[in-house]
């Protein structure tokens, strides 16, 4: 009989070598992104057959309010969890030996549950490998290192350094600010040897305490999971040298904010090329035609992509984020920019999305974005080879704005699964009302004795 951890990837097999594993983590993730599931001791794990969660979890807000399921009574029945035992990995922040478990959700005919964000990344991929292709992505993880923010009245601060300092803000590529808080850097290298993902490369963003996190390119869902399991341990190393992690879009007041690029490739399955290059290194019609996907259903996604009232923080001028969906080569002022490389190499990304977008769902909807312009076979817009910051867009400047865009892309709603869109909408618009309730400290500020 074949043990369970025989099927697990060789890091989760060195962490657990020689020692006792004592529990394990059943995790998937919720609407926002966020880990839910139940621990269980290993001995358990290993004889049980069935694990069970309710549906409802996603129709939970941010804010651990349940919205209105859109799609019937609020019964709350039992998913079943799958094991997809190669995801397994280290949990090595825990006291105990721990290792997670990434399961996928099915009902309890076996069909996968469409709200599930997994099960909506897996569907895109299916849509693309219906059509012969592979997508390939690499995505891009900014965030903020902040000092502990005990009361969330006041404001976040940057980190204390070890120079004594708090860390600068426009220090951008410099390598003594990474220095400032290297022993959380340290751990974060260290728990992702642990957990056996590879690092492309760690850099200082532009804002003060903020950090950017490269990962090589693969397969979404492959690099959704990472993404996932990287937001848990970014986390875990931050709070072991007494600071915070924050992954919101615009955590800090005239700081840049945080998003997470997304490099999009198409490789033909069956000759393994990249279809965005021609046999002579030219760029080819569907390479056009997948831009052309993201300028026309893109302000539909953004409603993924940027999930939160916060997020539009991120969308204002002259903070380094792109808000257009003009395409440019090597153009870092464009929302699309296509990066200097070699033909093999012809890629495209997407520099809209922010850091606080679930990684299934973000990766999901930029490349539905580009598989609906692979179908439509439209040609973009002229390329933008000027500064396109302060170029008029259709996207959207606000959660409720966003969240109607994207009910009126009927075909990104198709491609991402009608019952998926309902309840989300019904999630967001629950957080959007919430928001809407609670008066700001610029409105006192303002408005108490002036109006």
């Amino acid at each position: 009989m074949t043990r369970w951890t025989d099927q697990i990837p060789d890091a989760a097999k060195a962490y657990i070598e020689g020692r006792r594993l004592d529990e394990v983590e059943c995790i998937i993730a919720d609407i926002a992104g966020v880990a839910r599931g139940k621990a269980m001791p290993a001995s358990k794990f290993a004889t049980q057959k069935n694990y069970f969660l309710p549906n409802s979890i996603f129709l939970q807000t941010i804010t651990g309010e349940w919205a209105d399921n859109p799609t019937g009574l609020f019964t709350e029945p039992d998913m079943v969890l799958v094991p997809d035992y190669s995801t397994t990995t280290a949990a090595p922040w825990t006291a105990d030996i721990t290792l997670q478990v990434i399961h996928d959700a099915e009902d309890q005919s076996g069909n996968p549950v469409p709200t599930a964000p997994r099960n909506v990344l897996k569907r895109i991929v299916d849509l693309y490998r219906a059509q012969g292709w592979q997508p390939v992505v690499a995505p891009e993880m900014e965030f903020f290192l902040t000092a502990r923010n005990l009361d969330p009245n006041m404001p976040v601060m940057p980190p204390m350094g070890r120079s004594g300092r708090r860390a600068a803000g426009k220090q951008a590529y410099s390598m003594s600010a990474v220095d400032e808080y290297g022993k959380v850097i340290d751990d974060i290298y260290d728990f992702a040897e642990a957990q056996g993902m590879e690092i492309d490369g760690i850099l200082q963003e532009g804002g003060a305490g903020q950090v950017e996190i490269n990962l090589a390119h693969g397969d979404p869902v492959r690099l959704a999971d990472e993404i996932f399991f990287f937001k848990r341990l970014i986390r875990e190393a931050a709070l072991r040298h007494d600071c915070f992690a924050t992954f919101m879009a615009k955590p800090i007041e005239g700081e840049p904010g945080s998003a997470m690029h997304i490099h999009h490739s198409v490789v033909d399955i069956k000759s393994g090329k990249n279809i965005f290059s021609a046999p002579d290194g030219a760029e080819t019609d569907a390479f056009m035609h997948f831009t052309a996907g993201m300028q026309n259903h893109l302000p539909g996604a953004v409603a993924l992509l940027a999930p939160y009232v916060n997020s539009y923080r991120r969308y204002v001028p002259d903070f380094a984020a792109p808000i257009n969906l003009e395409w440019g080569r090597d153009n870092r002022t464009t929302g699309l920019r296509v990066p200097i490389s070699g033909p093999e190499a012809r890629r495209l990304e997407n520099r809209l999305a922010g850091m606080d977008c679930n990684p299934y769902l973000g990766l999901a909807a930029s490349l539905a974005c580009g598989y609906l312009g692979l179908m439509e076979q439209k040609m973009p817009r002229a390329e933008c080879t000027g500064d396109a910051y302060n170029i008029e867009t259709d996207l959207p400047y606000n959660l409720g704005d966003a969240l109607d865009l994207l009910e009126l892309d009927t075909a990104l709603c198709e491609a991402l699964g009608p019952e998926f869109c309902k309840v989300y909408d019904s999630v967001k618009r629950n957080e959007y009302k919430e928001f809407l309730q609670v008066i700001s400290p610029w409105e006192r500020e303002h408005l108490l004795l002036n109006v």
